[in-house]
């Protein structure tokens, strides 16, 4: 994965495209200091984790300019997030996602609202990277409340 970015990056320059240039620059510098911070070069399963973040960090960037009613810069951030998004596996439809949740609940048997933790801990290994974890989050949330 770490090989891939690199790559791209290289043919970004090559290429002149400045905004995949920009977008793989800020992985980059990411994932260098995760290394930092873990002492080794990330495994594939790290270095999708650092680009979710990053996906994650944009989102919540496009819902503020949204509220700043700033256009040009909900485009810019839109092109960003499609440039991150090819590097993440492929995403779980809402079914798979949903059929998930219903195997932790069968697994699990929560009986309140405070086996939210361990529901989560049986998903998350499961889904992150392939599932967009506050969606998770929400819906393991509407089910254990319909529940009781």
């Amino acid at each position: 994965m770490r090989n891939k970015i690199l790559n791209d990056l290289t043919l970004a320059m090559k290429s002149q495209d400045k905004e995949t240039l920009s977008v793989l620059r800020m992985v980059k510098g990411a994932i260098q200091l995760e290394e930092i911070n873990k002492k080794h070069e990330l495994t594939d399963e790290e270095t999708i984790d650092v680009i979710s973040k990053q996906i994650k960090t944009r989102k919540e960037s496009i819902v503020e300019f949204e509220k700043a009613n700033r256009q040009d810069l909900i485009s810019q951030t839109n092109k960003e997030l499609e440039i991150l998004n090819k590097y993440m596996p492929e995403q779980l439809s809402e079914e798979e996602i949903l059929k998930v949740i219903d195997d932790a609940f069968k697994e699990v048997n929560p009986t309140s609202q405070s086996d939210m933790g361990k529901l989560m801990a049986f998903v998350t290994p499961k889904l992150k990277g392939k599932a967009d974890m506050s969606f998770v989050s929400r819906k393991v949330k509407e089910k254990l409340s319909n529940k009781n």
